[in-house]
């Protein structure tokens, strides 16, 4: 793992995502370790392998001190989401302890907290993100509308081990995050799933879906963001590539379907999506899911 020295660690937003709510960003790693097929973020800035250019930055908890103490004097509180573009809890930060420092500085300024993993290692930070849950001060427009200032939301694709093990092969098992989704929820903690992105004809299969929403379900989720695949580029190491590659070794049957369904502009054809956001919110009623935070 490299150590590199950050310029700025704190993002603001343009807009909230409608799921996510984030009005800031951090990444305390660039890289990841978990090397998902489909991750948007892939290319040849980081290779096949992604892990290759795992790096952490060294400087996060003196930027995020001074970014947050000039914030909050300010009063621009805002959700901050860990993370964007990588996972807070990558293997190494059982050891470095990043993710943990800069918890302590968001609590230290009470900033509301969104973390969004593949990880059960968010288990660990459940004292600090507790506190932040009971003591963060809410954007002004979103007081009236949320309860809690701390948000956990478990990323899945499949709760089915083989299929992870294929397209995202160094991520803690399905199996493993629903326990911890489940510990959170004991916990009082508001918690959650992001059902993204559904693999077409594998995950997202009728069969497939009950079983992910039941299981979700019985660890008493808050809520669930389901979402389609994309799919772009054609190097090396962009994600449509090694899906490609991974469903004509695993499914060939499914490889005519995924080139046809998948065209320039990377996405689903617009019937394809319209019809699972029909059935995802169809499957949310039957299982007393909500699809947003609010």
């Amino acid at each position: 793992m490299q150590v590199v020295i950050a310029k700025s660690i704190l993002n603001k937003t343009k807009r909230r995502d409608p799921w996510f709510l984030d009005d800031y960003t951090i990444n305390p790693y660039s890289g990841c370790s978990f090397n998902c097929l489909y991750c948007y973020i892939r290319g040849s800035q980081y290779g096949v392998n992604m892990a290759e250019k795992l790096s952490i930055k060294s400087n996060a908890v003196d930027l995020l001190e001074r970014a947050l103490a000039l914030r909050a004097r300010r009063k621009q509180y805002g959700i901050i989401v860990l993370s964007s573009a990588t996972d807070s809890y990558l293997q190494f930060e059982e050891r470095e302890l990043l993710t943990r420092k800069l918890l302590e500085v968001i609590l230290h300024y009470r900033f509301p907290v969104h973390i969004i993993t593949k990880s059960n290692l968010v288990c660990r930070d459940f004292d600090l993100l507790k506190q932040i849950n009971a003591e963060a001060i809410l954007p002004l427009d979103l007081q009236d509308k949320l309860t809690h200032g701390a948000f956990i939301t478990f990323s899945f694709s499949t709760i089915d081990a083989a299929i992870a093990k294929i397209f995202e092969p160094g991520a803690p098992s399905p199996e493993l995050r629903l326990e911890a989704l489940g510990k959170a929820r004991s916990e009082g903690l508001c918690s959650g799933v992001s059902l993204m992105p559904l693999l077409p004809f594998i995950s997202d299969t009728g069969v497939h879906l009950d079983q992910m929403f039941a299981a979700f379900q019985s660890m008493s989720a808050n809520y669930i963001f389901p979402a389609t695949l994309a799919l772009y580029g054609s190097g090396p190491s962009d994600n449509r590539t090694l899906v490609l590659r991974a469903v004509e070794q695993h499914y060939p049957q499914l490889l005519t379907k995924y080139q046809r369904l998948f065209g320039t502009d990377g996405k689903l054809p617009l019937y394809y999506r319209k019809a699972f956001a029909e059935k995802a919110k169809a499957l949310c009623l039957q299982y007393g899911l909500k699809d947003r935070l609010f």
